[in-house]
This record gives structure tokens, sequence and C-alpha cells, in this order.
């Protein structure tokens, strides 16, 4: 039923991770295992695994059992019985393997970009932004109408936020989703989307403005947000790989597309479209209108790095639904239910 999600995703994992070796032998450089969110991926995947399987059977043994231990393994047989099936197992397995694949070597290809191509494009998406804003920089625009006080803390905290929500949204739909077309629809968008994202950044590598002007940031820099430090990170990231030639390291540094605003807005999508609860849908869409203005703000992305982001979003939603068994009608979104005769082909469940 879902073998066009599997070729998608087998398919980004393997062709992402070919690019990583590939690419990591022509420029002389050894692959990295990036650090992150749980700390790298060669205890993310483990720790995830286990994590997602523990933390659906724990709660639910426990809430089940009213506390009873000798409720405890009966409980817990029949969680294991009706909703860890056979395809939900591949469901998770496949997806957290693909995906970390997919993510370790997007991470890797993205290093080695100053390596393989030298010219950088920020000049002319500079003019692009002036032109949009007729004459106005976009980032001294954002700070006029929002400040740099306490709006820059309230920003970069939501713009970090993306950290942990990437790894805990894929576990969640993966685990969570009564439909397992969902969860094959998510894992799968989101491997497609960080594909296009590693390709848009060699087609039209660039630095972003808060590395080409920086003098323009310097009010959001001194308030001293989280974002203002990850962004010293990476600069000196940069520096250690490119000058200094530090192996085992990895350089972050990369404007089009902006992947903050595409998995944001692939997220959103995802709520919107298999969760029923409003107010999640209008949290997520928040915060990814949010994230499109911390993007400008704090200097990560040019307008044409979020536009393009938005597009990728866009085309990693519809191929990953197709892919899953997903009919878009007209009117809206018609699912197939779900082989697993155990669950309710509904939304998310929360």
């Amino acid at each position: 039923m879902y073998r066009r999600a599997y070729v998608l995703l087998v398919g980004c994992a393997v062709i992402m991770g070919s690019l990583a070796v590939v690419t990591a032998l022509a420029v002389d450089k050894q692959l990295a295992d990036p650090e992150g969110f749980l700390g790298p991926a060669a205890v993310r995947l483990p720790l995830l695994l286990t994590g997602a399987f523990l933390g659906d059977l724990v709660p639910r043994t426990l809430w089940v059992s009213r506390g009873n231990p000798k409720l405890w393994r009966e409980a817990a047989a029949e969680r294991v019985r009706t909703h860890w099936t056979r395809e939900r197992l591949t469901l998770v397995v496949m997806g957290i393997v693909c995906f970390y694949i997919t993510y370790v070597s997007y991470r890797n290809l993205k290093s080695f970009l100053p390596f393989v191509r030298e010219k950088k494009y920020d000049y002319e998406l500079h003019l692009v932004d002036l032109a949009l804003f007729l004459g106005n920089e976009p980032g001294v625009v954002m700070h006029d109408l929002l400040g740099t006080g306490i709006s820059a803390h309230v920003l970069s905290y939501i713009y970090l936020w993306f950290l942990p929500l990437v790894p805990v949204a894929v576990t969640a739909w993966l685990v969570w989703s009564r439909n397992i077309s969902y969860g094959y629809w998510f894992v799968t968008s989101q491997c497609i989307a960080w594909s296009l994202g590693t390709l848009s950044y060699y087609l039209l590598p660039t630095l972003g403005p808060g590395f080409f002007v920086p003098w323009l940031y310097e009010d959001v820099i001194e308030a001293g947000t989280p974002t203002s430090a990850l962004m010293d990170t990476l600069s000196g990231a940069r520096e250690r790989v490119l000058w200094q030639g530090v192996e085992g390291a990895v350089q972050s540094t990369a404007g089009f597309a902006s992947l903050h605003v595409a998995i944001t807005l692939l997220v959103a999508l995802m709520v919107q479209y298999t969760v029923r609860s409003r107010i999640v849908h209008w949290v997520f869409w928040v915060n990814f209108a949010v994230t499109v203005v911390a993007t400008i703000y704090f200097g990560w992305h040019y307008i044409a790095d979020d536009v393009a982001g938005i597009l990728i979003a866009l085309v990693a939603f519809y191929l990953g639904g197709r892919a899953s068994g997903q009919v878009f009608e007209r009117h809206g979104l018609a699912s197939h239910p779900t082989t697993d005769t155990s669950a309710v082909p509904v939304d998310v469940d929360r």
C-alpha cells in the first residue's frame, strides 16, 4: 500500500547518502556526525527509537492500569498488540533511519558547499531585497517596527524552537498517527524537503544578510539573544572548517533557501490536514509566521530565501501526500484508511 512512500524514503536516503560520500571524496574531507538535539546522530537514532517505544508504552500502561502493578503486564501487552503492529514498527524504524540518513547527509553536504562552489549570490539577492522594500533594508525595517529589546528575545526563542521541533515532530507522527498513511506522509515530506533544500544551496549559494552586511544587525547582536550566540557559533565553525582545516567539524552557513521557513510551513500544513484541534492549528501557523519574520529580523535570510522555502514546503507536502496515498480534491483532501485495523483513520493521536 505504501510502496511509493517506501521508494521515496529509501530513495532520498540513498541519494543523499551517496552524494555526501562522493562529495567528501571529491573535496578530500571527512564525513562528520554533527551534533544536534539529543546529541550526535549515532546516539539520536537508538535513543529516539527506544524513547518512541517507551514514551508511548509506559504512560499508557500506567494510565490503563490505574497504577496497579498487577495490571501492568496485561496493559502493556494489550498496547503492543493493538498499536505496535508490524506496520507501525516498519513505519517507525524505516522513517527514523531514512530521515536521519537524509538529515546527516544534508548537514555534511551543506558543510562541503564552500569547497564545491566558491561563487556567492548575496549581492544579487540583497539588491532584490532593496527593490522589494523600495530602497530600504528589510532587517532594519523590522528592527524599527518591532524594536530590538524584548521582541528580539521573543523572536529568538521561537526561532530556536525549530531545533527540537524537527526530531520531536517526526517522532510524534511516526508513533502516534492513528492513520498509518499520515506517518508516511509526514516523514516522506520531511526527507523530500531536506533534499530539495540541499539542492537549493548548491544552485544558488549565499551566506545571508547577517553575514553579508553584518553592521545592519549590530543592535540585534548587542541584545545578547540566543540567536545572536548561534550566529557567532556558526561564524566560528565556518572559520574553523574553511581556514583552519579542522576535520570532523561542520560549517552550517547557507542562505538560499530557508529551511526554517520550509520545515515550519510543512509542519503547519501537516497539522492543518491531520490534527483536529483548531488551537493546535493556530499554534503552528503562528509559529510559521513568526519564524518568517525572525529570518528577516535577525538577518538569516533574504526575501527570496523565504519564498523558495515556501515553494519547497508545498512541493514536499504534495509529493509526500501522493506517495502515501492521500487524494487531493478540489475542496480538500481525502485520505485512504490505514490498513492497521486497530487504528482509527482520523488524525494524530494526541
